[in-house]
């Protein structure tokens, strides 16, 4: 039982470093605003991140941006 919440609370934090990263992209902000040490966690912070950086490229903000937005789905 616990690996069971262990894997769902990496999930989770997974989820939650793609979707900040993916704001910070979003918003037009520096990637060197990552606030993770951890290899692994950057990695998937500076994904988010890029993503964000191509909905903001692509004119996506504001409510044009929600339908991208991981968090919203």
């Amino acid at each position: 039982m616990r690996s069971r919440t262990m894997r769902k609370q990496k999930r989770d934090s997974t989820q939650r470093h793609f979707n900040r990263g993916y704001q910070i992209g979003l918003a037009g902000k520096s990637r060197d605003l990552c606030p993770l040490n951890n290899m692994d966690e950057r990695a998937v912070w500076m994904s988010g991140w890029r993503s964000g950086r191509e909905a903001y490229w692509g004119g996506m903000s504001g409510v044009a941006a929600l339908h991208r937005d991981p968090s919203m789905g």
